[in-house]
């Protein structure tokens, strides 16, 4: 997908290719790390590879009772209902994560909500370029059927999708903001990596996103290791009142610490952000690296337990389970009042 491109130098990016501030060791997506992947993931080795089932079927849940709210859709993909507005993070609905409709990480769980039945939307969020977050052909079917909701992606992206028939993203740089009508979206920082291919490593950026609406701030991390940059969202932008928040895809450590987050260190994550409230996503619906299916949600429980967190205060949504949060979780005044 390589399209040369040339962005002003910054502390990530040396003016064509883009890297971590923070020193860490040569992160996967590089051939080694590749094939390091491919040697892991067809192991039969029990302590290299755990395998999940095939497929876990769906409960079904009600549809939210007010707004705010947000539904989990799978992986990291969220309907995040506004007052008016409505967004959707890194859609991915296909069966697989993968340039290959016959190979690849196939998806156990089905999407908690469908694509046919998604309501009218108006931003979709574009984290970065790996295939279990872009997803062409979930993107392809959003704008056939929201022709005007707004694609916003971090730099590099935009040319790689107007040649994959969808045009019109816009681009941004870490602690940019683009404003859409009362929501303002700030990308920023992570500590990842990008490549769709084995040639065009880092030449795309990463991100998470801030939004700010009415008052309301969502952060959603996209995918990251750990990173200082926590601490400096913050700081910067304002403790979010609900942040999402990556808790799996992270073993072996020793491959998967530089880009990845375990469930300890998105409880890190947290109390650096200072979020009110947080949900556990990118877990459970492809397996991506070798732990079970339900090590996040075991490992979170123990690493809120060790940091005196609530469960309510860092939660995990079954999938197509809606979370009512913030304005909406207000009591409604006693009447005479």
């Amino acid at each position: 997908m390589a399209v040369t491109r040339h962005y002003p130098p910054s502390d990530h990016c040396d003016g064509a290719v883009f890297f971590n501030p923070e020193p860490s060791n040569r992160p996967p997506g590089r051939r080694t790390g590749l094939f390091a992947m491919l040697r892991m993931r067809w192991s039969k080795d029990p302590a290299m590879w755990s395998p999940w089932p095939k497929h876990v079927p769906n409960t079904a849940h009600p549809a939210p009772d007010g707004v705010p709210s947000i539904t989990f859709i799978g992986h990291v993909t969220f309907l995040i209902r506004l007052p008016g507005l409505t967004i959707l993070t890194d859609p991915v609905f296909s069966p697989r994560c993968s340039p290959l409709a016959f190979l690849g990480p196939k998806r156990v769980r089905a999407p908690g909500l469908a694509l046919a039945d998604l309501p009218e939307i108006d931003v979709i969020l574009l984290s970065h370029n790996h295939y279990d977050h872009m997803d062409l052909t979930s993107l392809r079917a959003l704008r056939r059927r929201f022709p005007r909701a707004a694609l916003v992606t971090t730099l590099g992206n935009a040319a790689y999708l107007a040649q994959k028939r969808l045009p019109g993203a816009v681009e941004l740089d870490w602690w940019q903001t683009h404003t859409h009508g009362p929501l303002h979206i700030t990308a920023t920082p992570a500590r990842h990596f990008s490549a769709r291919s084995l040639n065009d490593g880092n030449q795309t950026l990463w991100a998470g996103f801030m939004l700010e609406h009415a008052g309301l701030k969502i952060y959603f991390a996209g995918d990251t290791g750990f990173t200082r940059f926590f601490t400096e969202i913050n700081t910067r932008l304002g403790a979010p009142d609900l942040a999402l928040l990556p808790i799996g895809a992270y073993e072996p450590r020793w491959f998967m610490r530089p880009v990845h987050m375990n469930p300890a260190d998105a409880v890190e994550a947290f109390a650096a952000l200072g979020a009110k409230q947080a949900i556990g996503m990118h877990y459970g619906t492809f397996q991506l690296t070798a732990e079970p299916i339900d090590a996040p949600m075991h490992a979170l429980a123990e690493a809120r337990a060790a940091a005196g967190i609530g469960e309510g205060d860092f939660t995990t949504l079954d999938v197509g389970e809606s979370l009512v949060f913030g304005e909406g979780k207000q009591e409604p005044p006693a009447a005479g009042a």
